[in-house]
């Protein structure tokens, strides 16, 4: 067994991630580090080093004589985000399926039952959820590369799929589109599997769009 040491700065980052996430801390919300270090009992050190952390994925931007505030949210960053998506993961998560073994294929079933459980609980951590998934689906491809840019590009993505998952019965959809997937990643269908998981990428960015008030673009949808 394997044993994951989480340090103090891993901790405060989780903490100050769920907030974000869960809409207590909006775009271009201050971090106040006084009264956050003093809310969690910690020093400013390890609290500086988590949010220099957020701003690496994207969450957070360091603005001079301001400090860190909560990065707003762009249709400009969503298309890159899923663009870059569509680029990569279909092919990466066929070969998953392709090579994954009994161990990750576990690892795989657990997280879509862990996502149908958070997601339908709406507790704000559908988005975090939704990577665990993917990224069970992703890594048995043994392309370290190419799981390593596509994990950064699901954190980032983190706050648009909890925006995507706040419509009623968002969810349900979400769940029928996973079991799908997961469905042919563990018949090790490669071919479904792309397809599937391009018009799951798809769906979700043109529901966005729809969501953030403009249209897809039509080379994204298609």
């Amino acid at each position: 067994m394997t044993l994951t040491i989480r340090t103090v700065p891993d901790q405060l980052a989780d903490v100050v991630r769920a907030r974000i996430l869960a809409g207590a801390l909006k775009p271009g919300d201050p971090i106040r580090q006084d009264a956050l270090a003093a809310e969690l009992g910690v020093s400013k050190i390890p609290l500086r080093e988590a949010l220099a952390r957020l701003e690496q994925a994207g969450l957070l931007t360091l603005i001079p004589n301001r400090g860190f505030v909560v990065r707003p949210m762009s249709r400009s960053e969503l298309d890159e985000i899923y663009a870059l998506r569509l680029k990569l993961e279909p092919d990466a998560v066929a070969l998953g399926a392709k090579k994954a073994n009994e161990a990750e294929r576990g690892r795989a079933i657990e997280a879509l039952a862990t996502f149908k459980r958070e997601a339908a609980g709406r507790r704000g951590s559908g988005g975090v959820h939704n990577r665990m998934l993917h990224l069970a689906l992703i890594r048995p491809c043994g392309q370290d590369l190419t799981s390593s840019i596509l994990e950064q590009l699901h954190v980032m993505a983190d706050r648009y799929v909890c925006k995507h998952l706040e419509p009623l019965g968002r969810n349900v959809r979400a769940d029928r589109e996973h079991d799908a997937l997961v469905e042919a990643w563990l018949e090790r269908d490669t071919a479904r599997v792309k397809r599937l998981m391009r018009q799951h990428i798809a769906g979700t960015l043109k529901d966005l769009h729809e969501q953030l008030g403009s249209p897809a673009p039509a080379e994204h949808v298609g």
